[in-house]
């Protein structure tokens, strides 16, 4: 695919998930469009070894755009980065199609593993506001990591994650997450221990209050 027909694609993507975009020519001053299209050159200089000018180009498009893309990463068609500052990707990574970041995730490693040390992405994948995934291991398709979550392991298909350390609250979620962008109404685990404690820590006061009234009856016919 030429650099026209990318630049036509990207345009299509973002008009096509941010509601804020009025114009097709507004799409051009977004950072998250210059960021692609400079990882798209980055990268085919990366691929033809050219490692300096791949990085000295990639390294330019964080001062402009506030978004660290490294020149080998490997990612699908449709990638929508919404605002986008803060937002890393590592060498590694590699990211499947029609996949939506929000500002301030990390595609990060551990940095302890040598060679791939990056998580992948599936397709369909939404990750949330300052989301970190931080590994080597696979975000399954039609996946959405909630704001704030740092995943450190696998996670299925079709999965909900949320929390430090992430973990899976809902799965087979069949909404894709390109069509179905919600950062907010998300399952919440915490709360749900909480509410669960509170609802036994009520039985366990009625059971105690009982016993007690049994107790003074027993009292009463011993005397």
């Amino acid at each position: 695919m030429g650099i026209l027909s990318y630049i036509k694609e990207e345009i299509k993507i973002i008009k096509e998930r941010d509601p804020a975009i009025k114009t097709s020519a507004e799409v051009l001053l977004y950072p998250s469009f210059k960021a692609i299209i400079r990882y798209r050159i980055a990268h085919y200089l990366y691929v033809k070894k050219h490692y300096f000018l791949a990085r000295w180009y990639s390294q330019r498009t964080v001062r402009k755009t506030g978004i660290e893309i490294h020149p080998g990463a490997k990612i699908g068609k449709g990638l929508f980065i919404d605002h986008g500052h803060g937002v890393v990707i590592g060498e590694t990574a590699e990211i499947g199609d029609n996949v939506t970041l929000y500002q301030g995730v990390t595609l990060g490693g551990t940095g302890k593993e040598q060679g791939k040390r990056h998580p992948t992405v599936g397709n369909n994948v939404m990750i949330s506001a300052g989301a970190k995934i931080l590994g080597s291991f696979t975000i399954g398709e039609n996946s959405k990591i909630g704001a704030g979550s740092v995943v450190l392991s696998e996670v299925p298909p079709n999965s909900t994650v949320v929390g430090v350390p992430g973990r899976v609250v809902k799965r087979d979620n069949k909404k894709v997450p390109r069509e179905e962008l919600d950062q907010v109404h998300l399952p919440d685990p915490v709360q749900n221990e909480l509410t669960s404690l509170k609802k036994e820590n009520v039985c366990l006061k009625e059971e105690l209050k009982s016993l007690q009234e049994r107790m003074k009856a027993l009292e009463k016919n011993i005397k």
